[in-house]
């Protein structure tokens, strides 16, 4: 029995890394000033950024089901199952909606998996259904599992500007010319769905130290025997902020001498155009 593995390209994993890695990546389609584009096809990250920091009208949106339906429909002439990896349900309606699909037209060959994830914790849920492949697992089993671990992650983001949650309506206007003026940092979070806040400082330095405060907390008690055994992992993510993200990796492994370190990706632009650039993220995620 043969499985394919698909995600999205909330992932991180780009068209070219996929062919690498024998995966299929859905583009995510981004609106600007109206305009469709595609995510890694007709989008790079760098002109992503150039329009969002120019003020334009940038938004995400769901991938069309239809064109789901029809990478579907190419992969099982060569696939016995397919197993989809789609952002989480609590930051999009994609998941639901290729749910559906899956249920309706695709029963016991296609397994849409809500595992909560996204961006380097997404990734690495692709990573776990390779290395599960590897090792002979079903499409079931490989289903299973994520779906048994998706709460074991988690997200801490680093905001630099208040700009973007404004524009996004996620705080009032008089609450983000307060934060800039008092050049507050928030810290946010996510916990397998919602983008929630975490903590509010003022400095890049404080920023840092509370996201890895926060892991370690995270590694004391919710993920204490995973961690123990061995089965969990550090990623970074970033928006336009390679250099710091380089900095911060050795601060991380420095911390976490013990826990596996995995990659240094771009934050997804799905995430990204709610929280601009500059912003800098820790994830912590359970392994196979």
């Amino acid at each position: 029995m043969k499985t394919a593995i698909v995600t999205d390209s909330n992932s991180g994993i780009t068209q070219s890394l996929a062919k690498e890695l024998g995966i299929y990546v859905v583009p995510m389609p981004v609106l600007i000033d109206g305009e469709q584009f595609f995510e890694d096809i007709s989008l790079s990250q760098n002109q992503f950024y150039d329009k969002l920091k120019s003020d334009a009208q940038v938004s995400t949106s769901q991938p069309s089901a239809f064109d789901v339906g029809e990478l579907w429909n190419k992969l099982l002439k060569d696939y016995d199952k397919i197993i989809h990896i789609p952002m989480s349900s609590g930051l999009s309606e994609t998941c639901r909606t290729l749910s559906h699909l899956a249920e309706s037209e695709y029963a016991g060959k296609v397994y849409v998996i809500d595992n909560q994830r996204i961006s380097i914790t997404m990734r690495q849920s692709v990573d776990d259904a390779l290395n599960m492949l590897k090792d002979g697992k079903t499409a079931e089993e490989i289903r299973d599992w994520l779906t048994e671990t998706k709460m074991q992650s988690s997200i801490y983001i680093m905001v630099d500007t208040l700009k973007y949650l404004k524009k996004g309506g996620r705080l009032t206007p008089a609450v983000a010319a307060i934060g800039t003026l008092l050049k507050i940092k928030p810290v946010l979070q996510i916990q397998g769905e919602k983008l929630d806040q975490y903590a509010k400082v003022r400095k890049l330095a404080d920023a840092k130290t509370t996201m890895i405060n926060a892991v370690k907390h995270d590694m004391d008690t919710r993920f204490k025997e995973l961690r123990n055994a061995g089965k969990m992992t550090l990623a970074i993510a970033h928006t336009q902020n390679d250099e710091e993200a380089k900095i911060f990796c050795d601060e991380i492994k420095a911390a976490f001498p013990d826990v596996e370190f995995t990659y240094i990706d771009p934050l997804s632009l799905s995430v990204s155009c709610h929280i601009g650039p500059g912003a800098l993220a820790i994830g912590a995620t359970v392994k196979y």
